[in-house]
């Protein structure tokens, strides 16, 4: 058998099929990739379906309720805390307690059920982030988490990533925020 010389136009072709193979699979992955992506960041930006329907806007917006009246844990732990169905009664046995939306509160208090609130804003379990420190620096919650009072469903203002983080200490001249910058880059 005479071996084929590599300028043979059959083994060209083939070899033209294989890197359109590979260029055509390489394309189908970056685009499968990207609308992943998109998509992911269309769901977040949207934020969750909750099991009711609470308006930020009534409670702190129109009514002043101050964010810690529900989120109790926010100045004393590492998670500010989804208010108990405990904590929602308190107010509305006597405030709107006719209401489709409230008679849920009720039926989940009736039970002794927690509401099962879905997280808006989750970090990785890796990521130690304090809410008290945070707020004992001066922070409000307005900074990270936009003005929620204005919102009737609450969506995450933006995607919290280290960069984002970082230019946060880096403008408040925290030292931590530079020295992380050095690893986490």
């Amino acid at each position: 058998m005479v071996p084929r010389d590599q300028s043979d136009p059959a083994i060209l072709s083939r070899a033209c099929r294989e890197m359109k193979k590979l260029f055509l699979c390489i394309l189908i992955a970056v685009a499968g990739f990207g609308t992943g992506y998109e998509i992911k960041d269309m769901a977040y930006s949207k934020g969750p379906v909750q099991p009711i329907d609470f308006s930020h806007k009534i409670h702190a917006g129109d009514n002043q309720i101050p964010c810690q009246y529900c989120h109790i844990y926010a100045e004393r732990a590492r998670v500010s805390g989804a208010p108990t169905v405990q904590k929602c009664m308190g107010c509305h046995k006597v405030i709107k307690h006719d209401s489709p939306l409230i008679e849920k509160v009720t039926s989940y208090f009736q039970k002794k059920e927690p509401i099962p609130w879905v997280r808006v804003q989750a970090l990785p379990d890796f990521v130690y982030f304090p809410h008290k420190r945070h707020l004992k620096a001066g922070l409000e919650c307005t900074n990270c988490h936009g003005n929620v009072a204005s919102m009737g469903k609450v969506t995450p203002p933006v995607l919290f990533k280290m960069g984002w983080c970082i230019d946060c200490h880096t403008r408040r001249g925290v030292e931590n925020g530079k020295d992380c910058w050095t690893c986490h880059q």
